[in-house]
């Protein structure tokens, strides 16, 4: 398999190793608190939104206003701001 490449304003640009889907990265950041209390009453209030999921979105969304141009960035915002709804079934 050919490893992914994004597009940016400066050029094509390969992206560390193979993208899996759904890969993890895990990192441990301090945040100042006012936006960590923004973050925590935005997710309070949005019961379908988690941390994981809002910091998904938050980072495909800079990338994108950053130049990047990768389509697998852009679905994963797209589905992260605009999740498919469940079907009744899918929700028993």
């Amino acid at each position: 398999m050919e490893p992914q490449t994004c597009k940016n304003k400066k050029g094509l640009t390969p992206l560390n190793g193979h993208v899996k889907k759904r890969s993890v990265v895990s990192f441990v950041s301090n945040i100042p608190a006012p936006l960590k209390a923004s973050m925590e009453a935005f997710i309070e209030s949005h019961p379908n939104w988690d941390q994981y999921r809002f910091v998904q979105a938050a980072v495909a969304r800079f990338l994108i206003q950053q130049g990047i141009e990768s389509s697998l960035i852009s679905r994963l915002y797209v589905e992260n701001v605009f999740p498919q709804k469940l079907s009744k079934r899918e929700m028993l």
